[in-house]
């Protein structure tokens, strides 16, 4: 571990530097992550690692751990599991460390200090589990800044993430760790993405004015001088928000000059690129649109400067941005290439596609003509639903094909444009179908009031956009046959192929597919963060029962007669396994065609490999047939020995 660490530490080093990329400085009994390096002035390096810690505050290694004799875990209060890991008292802290070189006989000699706990007693845990990483904290050259679940609240019901701010030369000297909270009046939700100006001297970071509300809108601050972190300033207050520039960015980065940050944010079914002045009084003219081409994505953002390299990790964005002396260079992704590479030049002209860099769909047959995007009214007046449609490779305008009609989750979420291998639309239009991903009530990137309006509405304002939506397809997409219809859907998308499955939308589907959705709303309760159910329903369930019952899918029971394939997995603690049981039993008891898939080692997504391969097989074996396509694993021997070899009735 500690080799590795040590070689990717030396690649971020200037050649100069790097003589020997291949020597071993020291080895760490542990895994560190999120590297963050800084050169200093006198030519030696500090750097800042994550890493899994003990309660003592030491460095935690699973292999060197003593196994206990039993197998039993007693907990004194909630947070006892998280997304697909069990919690214990082994937490993720910061470790701090420098490099120095000094001249040796055949060359420069490098000594790496002890790593020291920079959060040691302080109760407090960076990155944040479960997707916490180098977007968590930055390093200067005389702070670090970084997040931490606020320790006077239980997590379990609180999404409060506050920033903090701890002097390096405190660490250095081996003085106790006495992190300064950066306190917002009035902001009391989550914040995110702190990150350091080129000259260490100012911090950007983002944060939610509600407690419990994980997708509120993202406020953008600055602290204008480290050494007064109470001094800080929103940049764009929250009336501009609304009246210029109602969207919510995921993530920031500086301009080499320090004079600008550049945003990441969804805006109308794209993440794009934006750039706002790091002045308050520049920044009243609101963040200036650099690039929307056909699906910025995002999933990391990047920010890189001489001698510094700072990386994060979005769970929820895939747009790489690097600033270079040249300009911005992206690493995009689109609904057609599962790469594409720009630059946008220093001057201002017009974003360039490095072609020679681009992974291109055509090599798997896929074209650009394939994608178009549809609206309809929504549910509510004056409102446009946005859906994008993805044709087959082979589409020909006299032929009618059947509808897949795909549900995202969240549900405050949205279908972007951009390249997957999960729930990958491409997938199904290659199989026959016309595709169509609506972005109904909840969808995010198309103003904060559409993604608030889904509280206490979960099966009303989407449900009849959606409604709406198979109607305006029936009316004006003459290439669609809708009476030959599939819908899916996962996590909310599970959710609303549940309800529709008991209202009248359900019967005009040929087969539903639910992946690790909500069967019963009371079932909300085993959840690991209740704050989102408790949000989104209108409170506690003993004190608002009506609330969280009016869209329960179980209430409409009586009425499940569509073919339904249920899959759910046992590592998903965010909608438990006994969500896709109880429908699964419900299905076969009432005599309805049904199917269950289940992996034991996969959590609320299926990431490896040969589970999405079986995934792919089963949903499509299970749906084609029900519109008149060919099963996938008719056409597909190796998918085909795959799902026999995994048949258990």
């Amino acid at each position: 571990m500690g080799f590795l660490f040590l070689l990717r530490l030396y690649n971020m080093m200037s050649k100069t530097d790097a003589l020997d990329r291949k020597r071993t400085v020291s080895t760490i009994d542990a895994s560190p992550d999120s590297l963050k390096l800084k050169k200093l002035d006198n030519g030696s390096y500090i750097f800042a690692v994550s890493a899994p810690t003990k309660p003592d505050g030491s460095l935690f290694n699973p292999d060197m751990e003593e196994k206990s004799h039993s197998s039993g875990r007693l907990y004194r209060t909630t947070f006892v599991r998280h997304w697909d890991t069990w919690v214990t008292s082994n937490k993720n802290s910061i470790w701090y460390g420098n490099l120095s070189r000094s001249a040796g006989p055949d060359g420069p000699e490098w000594t790496l200090s002890p790593l020291v706990n920079a959060l040691k007693h302080t109760g407090l845990e960076c990155p944040i589990p479960p997707f916490g990483g180098g977007d968590n904290f930055d390093l200067g050259t005389e702070f670090l800044v970084f997040l931490a679940k606020d320790p006077n609240v239980n997590p379990a019901f609180n999404t409060k993430v506050n920033v903090y701010l701890l002097e390096l030369a405190n660490i250095a000297f081996g003085k106790e760790p006495a992190p300064i909270k950066v306190d917002i009046e009035g902001f009391n939700g989550a914040s995110s993405s702190p990150v350091f100006s080129p000259n260490g001297k100012q911090v950007v970071f983002l944060s939610m004015k509600k407690n419990g509300y994980e997708s509120d809108r993202n406020h953008i601050f600055l602290i204008t001088d480290i050494y007064k972190p109470k001094l800080n300033a929103e940049l764009f207050s929250d009336t501009d928000f609304v009246a210029k520039w109602d969207r919510s960015p995921s993530s920031l980065t500086w301009s080499q000059d320090g004079r600008a940050i550049y945003l990441v944010a969804e805006d109308k079914a794209r993440t794009s690129l934006f750039s706002l002045p790091t002045t308050v009084s520049s920044a009243d003219h609101g963040p200036k649109l650099l690039f929307q081409g056909s699906g910025v994505s995002g999933k990391r953002l990047f920010s890189f400067f001489p001698y510094t390299l700072t990386w994060r990790l979005d769970a929820n964005h895939s747009l790489d941005v690097r600033v270079i002396q040249s300009g911005i260079f992206l690493s995009c992704s689109n609904l057609v290439d599962s790469s594409a590479y720009y630059l946008i030049p220093c001057d201002g002209s017009s974003p360039k596609l490095l072609s020679s860099l681009t992974r291109n769909g055509c090599k798997f047959g896929l074209s650009h003509n394939q994608i178009n995007e549809i609206h309809f009214p929504g549910a509510t007046p004056n409102t446009s639903i946005q859906a994008w449609v993805i044709k087959p490779s082979t589409f020909t305008k006299s032929e009618k094909y059947p509808l897949a009609y795909l549900i995202h989750g969240g549900p405050q979420g949205a279908w972007t444009n951009n390249w997957s291998t999960r729930w990958n639309p491409a997938v199904f239009a290659e199989q026959g179908y016309v595709v169509i991903t609506p972005n109904p009530t909840g969808s995010t990137g198309f103003g904060q009031a559409l993604t608030d309006a889904i509280r206490e509405q979960w099966g009303g304002l989407p449900y009849q956009d959606l409604v709406n939506g198979f109607d305006y397809i029936e009316k004006h997409l003459d290439f669609v046959d809708t009476s030959r219809a599939v819908a899916l859907g996962a996590s909310y998308g599970g959710y609303m192929m549940n309800w529709i499955q008991g209202m009248p939308l359900g019967r005009k589907f040929k087969a539903l597919v639910t992946h690790d959705g909500v069967f019963s709303m009371a079932g909300q309760m085993s959840s690991d963060e209740m704050y989102f159910p408790e949000h989104d329903f209108g409170g506690k369930f003993w004190k608002h029962q009506k609330k969280w019952l009016r869209f329960d899918p179980s209430n409409h029971l009586h009425e499940w007669a569509t073919p339904q394939l249920i899959i759910h997995s046992e590592k998903d603690y965010r909608l438990t396994m006994a969500e896709g049981l109880a429908a699964f039993n419900v299905l076969q008891e009432r005599g309805v065609e049904s199917q269950f898939l289940t992996f034991p080692d996969e959590n609320h997504w299926v990431l490896k490999p040969e589970n999405s391969l079986l995934w792919h097989t089963v949903v499509l074996d299970f749906i084609n047939p029900k519109v008149g396509l060919p099963t996938y694993s008719s056409q597909n021997s190796v998918a085909r020995e795959l799902k026999e070899k995994s048949l258990c009735s």
